[in-house]
């Protein structure tokens, strides 16, 4: 072996095994994401079609499988591409509009033939998949459409297939393609049908015109999938007539092309390709699973205004008051905190709420002066309800309920910090609680707030009479 040949193995040696440790660590990172998802079956609802793809994209890493799928619109012979690959009829093809009406996947087996000359694939790469999907055109477009960006999403390589200059929705498909960030090639497919002259003029156009801002040169083939021979036949008079017949497909430059990308980079194509996908999926879960639970944490919090703003409009004890409110913001606290599913104890959950009343400033001193000053008046108005034969109890609760309502509106504020503290994985982030805080406050309507504990304790607290009453 000489030096040259020394340097080779070297540099072999060393590629795979940096696409062998792309590999491993895009399974560790995908076996994570599906391992810690943590959705509730009401998060789980709707996005069963990505947790699913989560678990094809795992096997497929496992089994380290490649998958090219084949673009473009009806009769350009993107399923007799795929079957010229595979050197048999495995895909469905017809001159019938539409043949292709979902997509359909085969595993190409990859022959000494088919391999040489490039050998090294059969390490890189275990197996193969080629899918077909529908033609781009094809009737019902929108689910068309839908399925075609789910296969690229999925797909390693992506071959468009075009038969002649490129059209106007073939060129936006193909871009919109390019926007998934994989690998294209561009295959000029019945190249038979044309001159020599026509076909190489038309192949010039296309690279150094129609495509040029898309693809390189390098990306474009010529092809004959399933190219027509003229057959000399001679009839019963003895005269000869032309017959079609099907020929040799012309492949070998677009299967060249495919084994050299999976020789260069197919495990890392299959690493990278696999943690876009999951990226894109993670963060979609990650979206849905706050959506939901910041509706659920709004519900808690509400109940806790409200649990808070009762207790204290129909608690006449100024000390209780102080003590009840503080308690019903506490277990406000721990409620959140199970369902944003970080574990707190009490001492945690008082602590914290030390933190945001210190940063909430001037709620909680309004609260303080409402509570010693509101307070003391309703207790004496409470106290002499029995005396006065009951007609001190609607100046009690034209006191109690402004009372209430601005423990509501703390607790309110109390409960929308926590949350985003919560969401945040218990972070307060680089600006710190009393930043935190502020933002908070200035989003609240205090105005609106109030308003609507009001209402609702004075449409709580007279069914609670009239029950009484009855």
């Amino acid at each position: 072996m000489n030096l040259d040949d020394e340097l080779n193995t070297t540099l072999l040696s060393f590629t795979d095994l940096q696409a062998e440790l792309n590999l491993r660590h895009a399974q560790d990172a995908l076996r994570e994401i599906v391992e810690h998802l943590d959705l509730t079956p009401t998060e789980r609802e709707g996005l069963e079609p990505d947790i699913g793809g989560l678990q094809r994209m795992m096997d497929k890493l496992d089994r380290t499988s490649v998958q090219i799928a084949v673009f473009g619109m009806v009769g350009r012979g993107k399923s007799s591409v795929l079957n010229a690959l595979l050197g048999q009829e495995v895909f469905i093809t017809g001159p019938i509009h539409g043949v292709t009406q979902t997509t359909h996947k085969q595993e190409w087996q990859l022959t000494e033939n088919s391999l040489s000359p490039i050998p090294a694939v059969s390490y890189r790469i275990s197996q193969i998949e080629l899918i077909d999907t529908p033609g781009i055109d094809e009737v019902d477009g929108e689910t068309r459409e839908q399925i075609a960006r789910q296969v690229a999403q999925q797909a390693d390589l992506l071959l468009f297939v075009i038969a002649g200059d490129i059209t106007q929705v073939e060129y936006d498909a193909l871009s919109q393609l390019r926007e998934a960030g994989k690998p294209i090639l561009l295959v000029f497919n019945k190249i038979d049908q044309y001159p020599e002259a026509d076909r190489q003029a038309i192949y010039e156009k296309i690279r150094d015109e129609r495509v040029k801002e898309l693809l390189s040169p390098h990306e474009i083939v010529m092809a004959a999938a399933s190219p027509l021979v003229a057959k000399a036949i001679r009839r019963p008079d003895g005269s000869l007539s032309a017959q079609l017949t099907r020929g040799e497909p012309q492949i070998e430059e677009l299967k060249l092309k495919i084994l050299e990308i999976l020789d260069r980079e197919g495990k890392s194509l299959v690493a990278l390709n696999t943690m876009l996908y999951a990226g894109d999926v993670n963060e979609k879960l990650v979206q849905r699973k706050m959506e939901i639970r910041e509706q659920s944490a709004n519900r808690v919090i509400w109940n806790g205004v409200m649990t808070k703003s009762i207790a204290i409009a129909l608690n006449p004890l100024m000390m209780i008051d102080l003590l009840s409110g503080a308690m019903i913001d506490v277990v406000l606290i721990l409620t959140l905190s199970k369902l944003y599913g970080i574990s707190m104890t009490q001492q945690g959950a008082v602590e914290l709420l030390q933190k945001i009343a210190l940063s909430m400033g001037g709620i909680t001193a309004s609260e303080l002066v409402a509570n010693f000053g509101l307070s003391s008046l309703k207790s004496v108005l409470g106290l002499t309800a029995p005396v006065t034969g009951g007609l001190s109890l609607v100046p009690y609760l034209s006191v109690a309920i402004p009372q209430a309502a601005i423990a509501g509106v703390s607790c309110y504020a109390i409960g929308q910090v926590t949350k985003t503290y919560l969401a945040n994985g218990a972070s307060w982030g680089e600006e710190g609680p009393k930043a935190v805080v502020q933002h908070i406050l200035e989003t609240l309507d205090e105005t609106s707030i109030l308003n609507r504990i009001k209402e609702e304790l004075w449409n709580k607290i007279n069914v609670k009479n009239r029950i009484g009453v009855n």
